[in-house]
């Protein structure tokens, strides 16, 4: 009988903790566009396009209101994503790779090094943004826990989608025919998550893809299509440079653009139905996000898509229109379907929620917070941020040029030799009344955040 009643207290003691307490971690896609804006998707508002397989992450999960970038440009936002350190205290703060060092810190437990301590298979597909992917050392992904990388050789030439190379766990291969190289590194992707379900291996795919930067480049087919749906853009010419590539200029890169969008809702039904078809799909969360706001580049016209879904800014502004970015997560039968967070989060919050997803130690130095309890549907145990804080370098030497602190419904905006504005977010979410002069004691607070929030410079070396 005592043995009894001890069986049955643990079976009660079992129920009553998390899910994730007592189950297996599971795969881990994480999806990362390159500058698609916050309303670039239709589960986020967009009328002129249609993303209904990226829509089924929201109905079939939980979509972010409040969820941020790492930062307003490539490079520092995904150092963020990868230490889990927040831009104010990232040695990679702005875009050139001279400026603190653009290669990853190897002393630093990063993200799919958490992974690889759990006995995950790991690979990563598209845009590394962290420096040549073909040359050993720290700039190469291979060197920070991932076995297996396909992409891009550097951030500039991912500029274009049609290289004469790409890289394949660090060799530099020709590009085959010339051809279309995101689907390539795509179809890799795929053939990564059916080899490691296939050997029953816990997995964790990250495809920072370069999808919707830059050149509007899409695959011919698909372009053509859209080009009789907007002909009345046929007269514009989008043009790109990409440093030593080649960068073929497109005729209508309005219909670029929606073309190489659908190409890759098209990539990720693709991948949801994989995963139904491996019989690892309630075993599998799916996130998708951007590593900042929409850009300016190639003939991209955001404002013709609306691609801030009407926030203030863009891509290098650290307004809300440069840095809010899109936040989809799906895991069938721990997510809710169709449920929406406000919950505030930003990229630093990714290298703890794995920490606790695969029950590995919170890596050192880390601002983030980890969102599982939120992702769970236990929000009154989800801890949440005193302030979230962003800085932004640019410039061919080190120059801080903005900052910007989300606090609760405020928001406070600080570009170089300019007075600071402060805004409420959820009575003026497009930015457009400055209350600073009205608030003086919020605006002292606000330049005491931005103080703590702002870390000395460091080194990756």
């Amino acid at each position: 009988m005592p043995r009894l009643k001890l069986a049955l207290s643990l079976v009660v003691f079992l129920i009553g903790l998390p899910l994730l307490a007592v189950s297996t971690p599971p795969n881990v896609i994480l999806i990362v566009a390159d500058d698609l804006g916050y309303g670039d998707l239709s589960c986020y508002g967009q009328t002129k396009l249609s993303t209904p397989n990226i829509d089924r992450l929201a109905l079939e999960g939980m979509k972010f209101t409040d969820h941020y970038s790492g930062n307003t440009v490539c490079s520092p936002s995904r150092a963020v994503l990868m230490t889990g350190m927040s831009s104010g205290r990232s040695y990679i703060r702005g875009n050139r790779a001279g400026e603190v060092g653009a290669s990853l810190d190897p002393g630093r437990v990063v993200l799919p090094e958490l992974f690889k301590a759990a006995g995950y298979a790991t690979g990563a597909f598209g845009k590394w943004g962290l420096g040549h992917t073909h040359t050993p050392g720290n700039n190469n992904p291979l060197s920070h826990g991932f076995d297996t990388f396909v992409g891009w050789k550097s951030q500039t030439i991912a500029h274009t989608y049609y290289p004469t190379t790409y890289v394949e766990n660090g060799r530099e291969l020709p590009n085959p025919d010339g051809g279309y190289v995101h689907d390539l590194i795509m179809d890799r992707a795929l053939q990564f998550v059916r080899k490691q379900a296939e050997s029953n291996t816990p997995f964790f795919c990250y495809i920072p893809t370069a999808v919707p930067h830059a050149a509007m480049h899409a695959p011919a087919a698909l372009h053509e299509k859209w080009r009789k749906v907007f002909p009345q853009f046929d007269d514009v010419i989008g043009t790109y440079r990409a440093g030593e590539e080649d960068c073929p200029d497109v005729q209508n890169p309005i219909a670029g653009f929606v073309a190489m969008m659908e190409n890759l809702d098209n990539q990720v039904g693709n991948m949801l139905q994989l995963l139904a078809e491996l019989g690892i799909d309630e075993n599998t969360i799916v996130m998708f996000t951007s590593d900042n706001g929409p850009h300016l580049e190639g003939g991209h016209d955001p404002d013709f898509w609306n691609s801030s879904g009407g926030l203030r800014g863009h891509k290098r502004d650290m307004h809300e229109g440069g840095i809010r970015a899109p936040l989809l997560a799906r895991w069938p039968g721990t997510i809710a379907e169709g449920t929406t967070s406000d919950h505030i989060s930003s990229f630093q919050d990714f290298v703890p929620t794995v920490s606790e997803l695969l029950q590995q130690p919170v890596p050192r130095d880390v601002d983030g917070i980890s969102m599982i309890p939120t992702l769970e549907g236990r929000q009154l145990a989800q801890t949440k941020h005193p302030f979230l804080y962003w800085e932004f370098h640019r410039g061919s030497t080190p120059r801080l040029f903005s900052q910007a602190v989300r606090a609760g419904e405020w928001k406070a905006y600080l570009e170089e030799d300019k007075p600071l504005e402060l805004f409420n977010l959820h009575e003026d979410p497009f930015e457009q009344h400055d209350l600073a002069l009205e608030k003086p004691e919020l605006v002292r607070l606000m330049r005491a955040r931005i103080k703590v929030g702002r870390g000395p410079m460091g080194s990756a070396e």
